[in-house]
């Protein structure tokens, strides 16, 4: 256990960083699961959603912004081929 008062609070700081870090990636997973199991006529609505919420971790500083450009592009090739497969 840390004895200096900063130490301390950095602790306090961490655990309520790591909460909300959880939670919110949680959420993005969430969305993008949503998205890649949804049918195809609210397939555009759930994959603004799920880059929505990946901009905002990236705003937040939960996730990197390469990590999730990564991610929002898989899910755009995703949305391309499924409606490439409608056509």
């Amino acid at each position: 256990m840390a004895n200096i008062k900063s130490a301390i609070k950095r602790i306090r700081t961490n655990k309520r960083n790591q909460i909300r870090n959880k939670q919110f990636k949680s959420v993005i997973r969430t969305n993008i699961k949503k998205f890649l199991t949804c049918e195809s006529e609210n397939k555009q609505i759930t994959l603004r959603k799920a880059l929505s919420c990946l901009d905002k971790a990236v705003n937040k500083g939960i996730l990197k912004k390469n990590t999730a450009s990564r991610k929002k592009s898989l899910l755009v090739k995703n949305y391309n081929k499924d409606m490439l497969n409608l056509s």
